[in-house]
């Protein structure tokens, strides 16, 4: 069987992101009946989760190999958190970006000294580009989620949801590449055991969920889950090393419309004051019109994974 994370190395990764990452809050929901936390990650400083990964991975590399520096392939909030992260330590940093990623995104990445590659928009395009400017220039690769350092790191937020709500029930978190939901959930389980935790992923691109019921990863292709808007959501395939995490400890895997995810992002700005992303908007998505499909609680949480949103696209939402 696949090494799991263990409990340790996400409370050494809380360690390694003390001043780094934002202890971001759990802000209601209101009017929520059963109450609903909604856990803002778009208040991180690139907008998104993904600096805790990406820090925990890079602080803990030998000097030598920071040196170096770094290569990652991302559809955009990882490409951020990888700049923020080697611009905070000094060190060379070259993005692998699909063509199709939102401007804001890439804007971003500049703005933080980021070289940009563009590649065609699916997983074998970005991997293999990342891999040869990996071995020409000799850059350590950092992996966007199939990576123990990665799921170390995303799973500070599991973390913080416990210790803030020690009796929280129901975790729902996004799934793309599967390294948050690993994350979180190695850390809800090892704190809370009785605690369900809840993945959602778009009806347009629910491989995650197809996979948890084949019991192997299955793929999807870069035109099937193009089609939905949550592009932080479009990963074609759980990684291995997530999907052993999600066999393990994620007790289901529930989707959402496209309109679902459109109504959530007016309503998180609406009645929370907090920007979404469509990818950012899927879990609370899932509280606010699946409910029905989701396990009985008390009280809820829903990970809000990062607001760095298209402005005409949020505007849109918000009519």
């Amino acid at each position: 069987m696949t090494d799991l994370v263990p409990l340790g190395d996400i409370e050494r990764a809380a360690e390694r992101l003390t001043g780094v990452a934002v202890r971001t809050p759990l802000v209601p929901f209101p009017l929520s009946d059963p109450p609903l936390l909604v856990k803002a990650e778009s208040l991180q400083p690139i907008g998104a989760f993904k600096v805790r990964g990406a820090y925990a991975a890079i602080s803990a590399l030998p000097e030598e190999r920071r040196k170096r520096g770094v290569v990652a392939h991302s559809s955009g909030n990882h490409a951020q958190a990888v700049a923020y992260t080697a611009r905070a330590l000094g060190i060379p940093v070259v993005l692998v970006i699909p063509h199709t990623t939102p401007g804001v995104k890439v804007d971003a990445c500049i703005a933080l000294g980021a070289e940009i590659v563009y590649v065609e928009p699916t997983m074998e395009a970005r991997v293999e580009t990342a891999e040869k400017l990996a071995a020409a220039h000799g850059f350590t690769i950092v992996p966007p989620f199939d990576d123990p350092a990665i799921i170390a790191g995303q799973g500070t937020v599991g973390l913080e949801i416990v210790q803030d709500r020690p009796d929280v029930d129901v975790v729902l978190v996004p799934i793309s590449g599967g390294g948050l939901i690993s994350g979180v959930a190695t850390a809800v389980k090892a704190l809370r055991p009785e605690a369900k935790v809840i993945g959602v992923e778009p009806e347009l691109a629910a491989d995650a969920r197809e996979s948890l019921r084949a019991g192997e990863p299955v793929a999807w292709s870069a035109e099937r889950t193009g089609r939905t808007i949550a592009d932080g959501l479009r990963v074609q395939r759980v990684g291995d090393l997530p999907f052993a995490h999600i066999q393990e400890y994620v007790d289901d895997i529930v989707t959402v419309s496209e309109d679902e995810i459109l109504l959530s992002m007016r309503r998180l700005a609406r009645e929370t004051r907090l920007i979404a992303e469509p990818s950012g908007a899927a879990a609370t998505a899932a509280y606010l019109y699946r409910r029905n499909e989701l396990p009985e609680g008390r009280t809820y949480v829903s990970v809000l994974s990062g607001g760095n949103v298209d402005p005409a696209l949020f505007l849109d939402a918000l009519r």
